[in-house]
């Protein structure tokens, strides 16, 4: 990828929805080129898809943390099932090291997050657990609103 490569995924990442036009007018380059390298771009496999981002995801909460989870023998798709209906996570990865789980949580209040807390600590097939408050975040690639 060149830079302006670069300068397109950009522009896509804030808004996937960007005309074609508006693009070239951005990058100061005609719409032919802009269509080829997003076709490039496509075919590569650079540009997966392009998605819709809602505002309920969009919103910062005002409390986040990271919660790593320690799983207990072959249960990690159960765990993973059962996180996967707290609307108060946002991500779910899979790690090597002492933790099995990393799971990206968010709640409007800090009685809240303990409270999700609780809650992740009952699911059948968690052993251990450590959670660390994010206070602030100075880069991300997700949509701002």
């Amino acid at each position: 990828m060149d830079d302006l490569d670069n300068k397109l995924t950009t522009l896509l990442r804030h808004n996937g929805r960007h005309s074609i036009s508006d693009l070239a007018t951005q990058l100061g380059v005609s719409r032919a080129t802009v269509r080829a390298r997003m076709e490039r771009l496509e075919k590569s496999g650079t540009i997966l898809g392009y998605t819709v981002i809602l505002k309920s995801d969009a919103i910062d909460l005002p409390v986040r943390g990271i919660t790593m989870i320690e799983i207990e023998g072959h249960t990690t798709d159960r765990v993973i099932r059962s996180l996967s209906g707290f609307p108060e996570v946002s991500a779910i990865h899979t790690t090597n090291g002492r933790w099995d789980l990393v799971v990206e949580l968010g709640t409007a209040t800090l009685p809240d997050f303990d409270a999700v807390l609780r809650r992740i600590r009952l699911i059948q097939g968690v052993l251990n657990s450590e959670t660390s408050l994010l206070l602030a975040t100075p880069r991300t690639t997700r949509a701002r609103l």
